[in-house]
């Protein structure tokens, strides 16, 4: 049975865990009805636009 000859360094262990923990890269969209950025497929919460209709009533 293969052993290492020795211990992993604390770099090395950090390294090969980063990529688990990596941040998510979130894609975003511009709204069409006011071009503040959105989330795709998801009401504007600006605006309160979605597919060209307003679903929102957004107060001020």
């Amino acid at each position: 049975m293969a052993v290492p000859k020795q211990k992993p360094s604390r770099a090395r262990t950090h390294m090969r865990r980063a990529k688990t923990y990596k941040a998510i890269k979130v894609p975003v969209s511009v709204c069409p009805n006011c071009g503040e950025p959105k989330l795709p497929h998801r009401v504007c919460l600006h605006c309160g636009y979605y597919n060209g209709k307003q679903v929102l009533v957004m107060e001020e």
